[in-house]
């Protein structure tokens, strides 16, 4: 194994690593978020104009979309966006509108489609609003994007049933694995379609990025310290929105380690229902401790019951007072706290590629994985029945 950095500020060495793109991306996220705050704030008249009354309208429905990691953002948000108003808000990836659209879609259900894209260039962002213009009557369409050249944005332009808003410069992650752009976007949607007075809004963003940059340097050594470690499996557990956001944490292990680490993600209590059969003595588990004190005492049953029966070769757990990934106490709800626990999540997966002599801006050298997916074919007829 490599030995690499502990911290993300040698930038000569990471260079050296090649994932000089990923550590700065990670890094900066606390200064973007504030970038973001500044953003929100000149643009919330627009953002409320163009939602209007369509939040307060029962028969209304919003679909918080996207495809791999995009997806992740709206499972994040969605519930708790839902519990806080009449209209229906959901999450359904991109991925899955596309092959079962009748599923999904009722074309006589006014619609809005609130897009999470990157590169706002993969086939499935962009099929996804053609579909809706095809089969839903009445629809709008919000894309929360980190690219302006890309085609989302682009064909969007001038168009009145479309509002654009753009991540901070920056957001649009170089290296392979989406970080800033990640957290930039979840925490757009929670503040664009939140039910909060819009300076409570903000100064959640502004309250985050104020610990974000403690956080950094406290949990980069202990990532790194546990990336040298022989875990062949990666275990994520979360618990509400955070179940979400444990998906998001394991799919940034199996993209920056190109696949040689397993890792999985469940909630808490789900795990006990099969998926604790991967533990071993390689296995190492990472529990995402949630704000609400009814979860925290499910999530503390299991983490007592594993490091009884220590099967794992380690149990961690991520929150305030955690031996050794101690978390700032904060008074938010699990969806907008997410961005932090996110950070350490990140510095993992940066940290074991490196360990095992990848490249982190680019895991995938021979083009079997891209930035931006390729090799996806559109069909937008329905198919012929026999």
């Amino acid at each position: 194994m490599t030995q690499h950095p502990l911290h993300l500020d040698d930038r000569e060495a990471w260079r050296r690593l090649g994932g000089q793109h990923t550590a700065e991306e990670i890094q900066h996220q606390p200064a973007l978020w504030l970038a973001l705050a500044r953003q929100l704030r000149e643009q919330q008249a627009r953002i409320d104009a163009f939602l209007g009354d369509w939040l307060i309208r029962p028969g209304h429905r919003v679909i918080l979309t996207g495809a791999g990691s995009s997806a992740y953002v709206g499972e994040i948000a969605a519930a708790a966006l839902n519990a806080a108003w009449p209209a229906q808000i959901e999450a359904i990836p991109s991925t899955s509108l596309l092959t079962h659209p009748a599923l999904y879609l009722d074309p006589a259900r006014p619609t809005l489609l609130v897009s999470f894209a990157r590169s706002g260039s993969s086939p499935e962002s962009l099929a996804a609003v053609a579909l809706l213009r095809e089969r839903v009557a009445t629809t709008r369409f919000l894309n929360i994007t980190c690219n302006a050249e890309g085609g989302l944005m682009q064909d969007s332009e001038g168009r009145a049933d479309t509002l654009n808003l753009l991540m901070p410069a920056g957001s649009c992650d170089r290296g392979f694995a989406m970080t800033s752009s990640f957290s930039c976007m979840l925490l757009a949607a929670l503040a664009a379609l939140g039910e909060a007075p819009w300076a409570e809004r903000l100064r959640r963003i502004e309250g985050l990025a104020d610990v974000a940059g403690g956080a950094l340097a406290a949990w980069a050594p202990v990532a790194a310290e546990l990336s040298l470690q022989a875990f062949e499996r990666i275990v994520y557990l979360g618990s509400g929105p955070l179940e979400a956001l444990a998906k998001e944490a394991a799919l940034k292990v199996l993209e920056l380690t190109s696949g040689r680490a397993l890792a999985l993600a469940n909630t808490p209590l789900g795990f006990r229902h099969g998926p604790k059969s991967v533990l071993n003595p390689q296995t190492l588990v990472l529990l995402l401790r949630s704000g609400d004190a009814g979860a925290r005492r499910y999530e503390q049953d299991l983490l007592d019951e594993l490091r009884r029966d220590q099967v794992a070769g380690k149990v961690l757990a991520l929150g305030p007072g955690e031996t050794p990934l101690a978390a700032p106490a904060l008074d938010l709800p699990d969806a907008w706290a997410a961005p932090l626990p996110l950070l350490l999540a990140q510095l993992f997966a940066l940290h074991r590629s490196a360990a095992l002599g990848l490249r982190p801006d680019n895991p995938f050298p021979d083009g079997t994985v891209n930035r931006v997916v390729q090799g996806v074919t559109i069909y937008r007829d329905e198919p012929q029945q026999a």
